[in-house]
């Protein structure tokens, strides 16, 4: 093995990534494996929900229409292996579509699945098993939609070794796409910790496309070429690490900033990042530039895995509603919010004459006016906004009675209302909410279907040996130094990204240069960020810290609403919390203020 790289190249990251990025790969970027990821919890209810219209729906068409139809000849001629979790809640599908495509393309692939995530059949029995939500303690709910074990890579290591060109799962990880491609380019076995960590890291980077690659990067004015951005190329050694790339003459950057801003997007504790074959320890995970747009990745750890499987459950509860509309004029934002207010108690006045219930939560932003940064705002006397309305309610009847009396407003109600965006009324749509919870791996059978065999997998047999117990202890904040001191945004000092988990939000935090970590570590504590950000979040803030990078991870309990389709704010997903975070004021020494004044 010494010696021996492999390159695997990421050509999506989500049900909907640009058409442009698997063509790039196949064609500028020398890969031995097309790798793509597009699910999330959301994605999986959506793909039940089709599934239940149409037996022959339930996975990402895209993959298809945009990938293996157009592609495949290339594909089959350069020998590149494909793994994507396309299959969604109906991987058989997905690869009779994908042997239709390659029917017509005039080659031949051996088409492999991944089988075994897809719980919803025995719902009843997890329910008469007294399954609980990991976090909550909640019992199952009435009515699943979904219901899909994590897998994890080593399936998808058997699928290759049985000669599949490509392999297309269910739900698993979105880094086992690639974990499992290592595992069969190596020989990786489960004892080899260290090694599934850093390939995870490596997966864990990559899958969300461009991402890695100057995409979301908070020095988004270095960034080239937007329009032609590159998309990721790992070049993987044995041990694990890995030379982060992009094709030539693609857009994007990469540096050890913008990989390791990708590195804590929704992580958690990043001493235990938990996948189902390795817990991995990203702490100390360190990024050298060693090129042109060229990043080497190495340091993570590998624990034993955990004995269970993370599983997504989804489920109906309510309905929600959400409009906007332009306001205009001195004192917009004022207008916008008293015309907002206005139009909800007409319509609980309206649900009381109906013998309607009310609301189960309102929420009334004035974009324009910064209402998502709550006591933070600075946008002073704005004289356009656009006020976003949305609700939830248990009637779709009742929301639709909302929806009907915001046009009205534009002529009975505050001067300066320019009428609401979108054709016609907006409907209301159902809320799906995320139902988490652990499951034995021994409970989930996983099975690799390929050649009309069935082949059984005893990756549910090994038992785990994770002791939460090992993880080191955090140590206290520094205190803060002495002297006289001034204050500047933290984005003077520090990199971020953020993200979500649920309900909650994840944001990293690292220092642009080594010697502001001290600083980070007394002026950014658990207080401080929950200080910050009292008026989004209800749970409490956790901080774990990164020494590889000089940084912190931050994971703030109840921050979105909800969280994903369930949220009624206007950032459900936290991809913004990195940034108003990056605008909090720290405190620092007079004379580095003057220094980066001067910068």
């Amino acid at each position: 093995m010494t010696g021996k790289t492999v390159r695997v190249g990421c050509h999506s990251g989500f049900w909907g990534d640009t058409e442009t990025a698997a063509a790039q790969l196949v064609r500028h970027g020398d890969v031995d494996y097309l790798v793509s990821d597009y699910l999330a919890e959301v994605t999986m209810s959506i793909m039940a929900a089709q599934k239940l219209r149409n037996p022959q729906a339930g996975w990402a068409t895209d993959f298809v229409s945009a990938v293996m139809g157009p592609l495949a000849r290339e594909i089959s001629d350069r020998k590149i292996k494909v793994v994507t979790n396309a299959g969604g809640v109906n991987p058989q599908a997905c690869r009779d579509a994908v042997l239709k495509a390659c029917e017509a393309a005039g080659v031949s692939l051996k088409v492999a699945v991944v089988l075994g995530d897809d719980l919803a059949p025995r719902v009843e029995e997890f329910r008469a098993a007294d399954t609980r939500e990991m976090d909550t303690g909640a019992t199952l709910p009435a009515r699943v939609v979904s219901m899909n074990a994590y897998l994890g890579g080593f399936p998808i290591a058997r699928a290759l070794a049985e000669g599949a060109d490509v392999v297309i799962t269910g739900r698993c990880v979105d880094s086992a796409v690639t974990l499992g491609a290592l595992i069969h380019a190596f020989g990786w076995v489960p004892e080899d910790l260290d090694r599934l960590a850093a390939g995870t890291l490596c997966g864990h980077i990559i899958e969300c496309g461009a991402q890695c690659n100057g995409g979301n990067f908070t020095d988004w004015h270095l960034v080239p070429d937007y329009d032609n951005m590159g998309f990721p190329v790992a070049e993987v050694s044995a041990d694990g690490s890995f030379v982060l790339s992009k094709p030539d003459n693609t857009g994007g950057l990469i540096s050890p900033a913008t990989v390791a801003e990708q590195m804590l997007y929704e992580i958690g504790d990043p001493r235990a990042y938990i996948v189902p074959d390795v817990v991995c320890d990203f702490t100390a995970a360190t990024y050298e530039q060693v090129g042109k747009d060229r990043v080497r990745v190495s340091g993570a750890r590998g624990r034993p895995a955990t004995d269970s499987y993370k599983v997504s459950t989804t489920f109906p509860d309510g309905f929600k509603f959400a409009s906007i509309f332009m306001l205009g004029g001195r004192d917009a934002a004022a207008k916008g919010r008293h015309s907002a207010e206005s139009i909800v108690k007409k319509a609980r006045r309206l649900f009381a004459e109906k013998g309607l219930a009310d609301f189960r939560d309102v929420s009334i932003e004035v974009i324009g006016a910064e209402a998502t940064y709550g006591p933070h705002a600075r946008a002073g006397n704005t004289r356009e906004v656009v006020v976003k309305l949305a609700a939830r309610h248990e009637s779709k009847d009742a929301l639709a009675l909302l929806g009907r009396e915001i046009a009205p407003m534009s002529t009975g109600g505050v001067v300066g209302m320019t009428g609401s965006f979108g054709a016609g009324r907006v409907s209301a749509q159902p809320v799906i909410r995320m139902f988490s919870c652990l499951v034995p791996k021994h409970q989930v059978p996983v099975t690799v279907d390929i050649d009309g065999r069935q082949i059984p997998m005893q990756e549910g047999a090994r038992a785990g040996g994770f002791n939460p117990a090992s993880l080191p202890v955090e140590a206290p904040p520094l205190a803060g130094g002495s002297g006289a001191t001034t204050t500047v945004p933290l984005v003077a000092l520090a990199y971020g990204r953020s993200g979500d988990k649920g309900d909650n939000a994840n944001i990293g935090i690292f220092a642009r240069k080594p010697e502001y970590q001290p600083i980070l570590d007394a002026e950014l504590t658990e207080q401080a960020v929950a200080a910050w950000f009292a008026h989004r979040i209800k749970g409490k803030v956790t901080r774990w810290r990164l020494p590889g990078i000089h940084g912190f991870n931050f994971l703030l309990r109840e921050a979105l609403g909800g969280g994903g389709m369930a949220s009624i704010k206007a950032d459900p997903l936290a991809k913004a919390f990195a940034q108003m975070l990056l605008d909090m004021p720290v405190r620092v020494p007079e004379a580095l203020a003057r220094e980066l004044a001067a910068a």
